[in-house]
């Protein structure tokens, strides 16, 4: 589905004024030209631009001069969504950083089948918001960025963030944020609301629902807090094992928090799921491609063991840098293109949303040695690591959680 021409921004984009400060010497951006690459960063240059009978509106192309030709649009796949995540602001806010606005405005030149989001997209956990103060929160990430997605008839595939209905439960096993999570339930469940995606279960929407597009098998858990309870999982498990799901064409999980820790600040238990090798074990089982997650607010296109793993940049606050990885951190979204001939099936593209420069494999770690487990870049294999490369991982954390 291409992404159709009528106004992709409501009245709160029309007011914004997108700076065309010059830009000297940005560089190029690449693009891919083989089908069969991992990430459209190692491919070589080639020059993209969207397809002619597109007429761009004036928000995007400002944003798409302000790049002096250095934005592109990588050669499409059989599918391609766009991917976002962490787009709040600071606690009770109701308004979004710029690079939420313009990821918007961005859509129609990269013309996404569907839009993913990891999480994060209200700024909650803070208990002393009244319901009103979150129903606002929730309209204004109604008129920023769903209802121009619901104008413009593309699907919104979502997980639930720990600032949208956090999980996290008390000593009696209460939900310590259940307001939060009432007013985010009453939100999604409003049908003018409606995500637009094809349904498969709707089990527990908006916490857990499954649903598929273009013979994609798509499953969204709520991993907004570490823990998700036996019953949930068994449910994940029942299906993951259906039909529907065995039958797609291949599996991706949306969840909050990732697996394995990448980031500074989030390198501790309670910032990524619990038992995450035998989480791991079960999506490998059922043959999950990718798995999707947020709240890092850290890029790192990732596997371990048979299961790639995106870390989704930042487009709101508070973007942090990869473990032991000395550059600042970036804001981000990425591009998904999906080539059913491929074996890799996806190919990334992610720009750093301040600079509009695309980020290469090259630019980031070989490996990142979280508290809980090493992730391989997805280019990057174990066997191809040096042997210093490896004692270093089985100095730090033992040989058990570097077997990647």
């Amino acid at each position: 589905m291409r992404f159709p021409l009528p106004s992709l921004l409501l009245n709160g984009l029309l007011g914004l004024c997108i700076t065309l400060g010059i830009h000297a010497c940005l560089p190029s951006l690449t693009a891919p030209n083989s089908v069969t690459s991992p990430d459209a960063a190692l491919a070589p240059a080639a020059p993209a631009q969207p397809s002619p009978a597109v007429k761009l509106l004036a928000e995007t192309q400002a944003i798409v001069d302000r790049s002096q030709g250095g934005l592109f649009d990588p050669p499409r796949g059989d599918l391609r969504f766009v991917v976002i995540s962490d787009l709040n602001d600071v606690y009770g806010s109701t308004t979004y950083p710029k690079e939420v606005i313009e990821g918007v405005a961005l859509l129609p030149f990269w013309q996404p089948d569907m839009v993913l989001c990891s999480g994060d997209m209200v700024a909650g956990q803070d208990p002393t918001l009244s319901p009103e103060r979150l129903r606002a929160m929730w309209a204004a990430f109604d008129q920023y960025v769903a209802k121009p997605l619901r104008d413009a008839k593309l699907p919104y595939g979502f997980t639930v963030g720990n600032h949208d209905a956090s999980s996290a439960r008390g000593v009696k096993a209460n939900f310590l944020f259940q307001r939060e999570r009432d007013i985010a339930s009453e939100y999604w469940k409003d049908p003018r609301h409606n995500p637009g995606v094809q349904f498969i279960d709707r089990y527990e929407f908006p916490f857990y629902y499954t649903f598929e597009y273009g013979g994609i098998f798509f499953l969204a858990w709520d991993g907004s807090s570490d823990y998700i309870p036996p019953e949930k999982l068994a449910w994940i498990e029942q299906a993951l094992a259906s039909e529907k799901a065995q039958s797609a064409k291949a599996r991706i999980i949306l969840g909050h928090l990732p697996l394995y820790a990448v980031a500074v600040g989030r390198d501790e238990p309670a910032e990524v799921l619990r038992d995450a090798d035998q989480m791991r074990a079960m999506l490998e089982k059922y043959r999950v491609h990718t798995y999707i997650s947020g709240h890092h607010h850290a890029y790192y296109p990732a596997h371990r063991g048979k299961l790639q793993l995106l870390h989704m940049g930042i487009l709101g606050s508070g973007p942090r840098p990869l473990i032991d990885f000395p550059q600042p951190p970036r804001k981000a979204m990425t591009i998904i293109d999906v080539r059913f001939d491929s074996p890799e099936l996806t190919t990334y593209t992610t720009f750093d949303m301040r600079s509009l420069k695309q980020i290469k494999n090259e630019e980031l770690p070989r490996f990142l040695t979280g508290h809980n487990g090493i992730v391989l870049r997805r280019d990057v294999e174990w066997s191809q690591l040096s042997e210093a490369e490896k004692s270093a991982c089985i100095n730090r954390l033992g040989a058990s959680k570097c077997t990647a």
